[in-house]
């Protein structure tokens, strides 16, 4: 039996909250974030610290091949001009390699989930990662060109522009979005104490992997649904275990409690029942495993359950029926 119940999420986040305005081939926006001034600050020292790296190699290497070179060809203009190729290769060949070997991000911007794409969401070209780079150097970053006031306009350029592009951006007909969701990965709760007695003592034998799943995902996304839903849909799924288990729970507790002392304890015997497949492969086969065969059974030793005293209160042990 499959329980569907339709769920009303919580309201939906701003508006401004998908800003990038991109928009696939079948006309449908794609919820995606433009990366703003402190997201793209983060991600430049990051590079900067990366490419202070490569100047130093580059640096390194160019050391050698001046001492192998004779004296007689070496002088002050072809040191310069070396010194003016590195400088190069840092400031504007370290971006434009990047973002076309790596998908339109540098080191900084993988570190901090942002990518660089075409103002209509297309993959960034070499030509426009390199006016980005050559329109960084000379206005934004280090600025040839009035660094102080370049870098004012540079800022205020960010902020007010409703997509947080720089000039490089506006110039070269690209944007930085975000790769990455802005939904936070919760795990399930914790199963309350006083229930994990009970549930030692439940026959789980007919809960299925999907009614698992399902009560999995439940719990995951508790607090993304909003009531009444979250309450319906709790008493439905508890009343989809409550079938399929027994015996019934010793007093009343809300549903997501009771499921999460269920699903809990279906870990800890799946656990249990791989730990000792694994301790028998392990005298079975010993060059299958890197770990004694001891080791893995005693790390998976089942619990002794407990369960409160009903004229107490208190925890006594009592002995798991599987």
């Amino acid at each position: 039996m499959v329980f569907t119940v339709g769920v009303r999420a919580q309201p939906p986040p701003p508006a401004r909250w998908a800003d990038a305005g991109l928009v696939s081939g079948e006309a449908v926006e794609l919820d995606v974030r433009a990366a703003r001034l402190g997201s793209r600050v983060l991600a430049l020292l990051i590079d900067l610290v990366a490419q202070l790296v490569v100047a130093m190699l580059l640096s390194a290497g160019l050391s050698v091949l001046v001492a192998i070179l004779p004296g007689d060809l070496m002088d002050a203009a072809l040191a310069g001009a070396l010194q003016l190729v590195v400088l190069v290769l840092v400031l504007v060949g370290y971006p434009v390699l990047m973002e076309r070997f790596a998908a339109g991000r540098t080191l900084g911007k993988l570190a901090v989930g942002l990518r660089v794409v075409r103002a209509d969401g297309g993959p960034v070209g070499v030509g426009q990662s390199l006016t980005r780079a050559l329109v960084g150097v000379a206005v934004e970053w280090p600025g040839l060109v009035l660094p102080l006031l370049s870098w004012a306009a540079s800022v205020t350029v960010m902020l007010t522009d409703p997509r947080g592009r720089r000039l490089g951006d506006l110039v070269a007909g690209t944007l930085v979005v975000h790769t990455r969701g802005a939904g936070v990965w919760r795990p399930a709760p914790p199963p309350v104490p006083p229930l994990l007695g009970w549930a030692a003592t439940l026959d789980l034998t007919r809960v299925d992997d999907g009614l698992a799943l399902a009560v999995r995902q439940y719990l995951g996304r508790l607090h993304q649904l909003a009531e009444p839903d979250r309450s319906r849909l709790g008493r439905g799924l508890w009343a989809e275990v409550a079938a399929v288990t027994s015996p019934p729970p010793p007093w009343a507790a809300p549903e997501p409690a009771y499921l999460a002392a269920v699903l809990a304890e279906r870990g800890r015997r799946a656990a249990y029942r791989l730990g000792r497949a694994r301790a028998v492969t392990a005298t079975l086969w010993p060059e299958l495993t890197s770990a004694p065969a001891t080791a893995a059974s005693a790390t998976l030793r089942p619990a002794v359950p407990t369960q409160p005293d009903p004229v107490r209160g208190q925890p006594t042990s009592v002995r798991a029926g599987r």
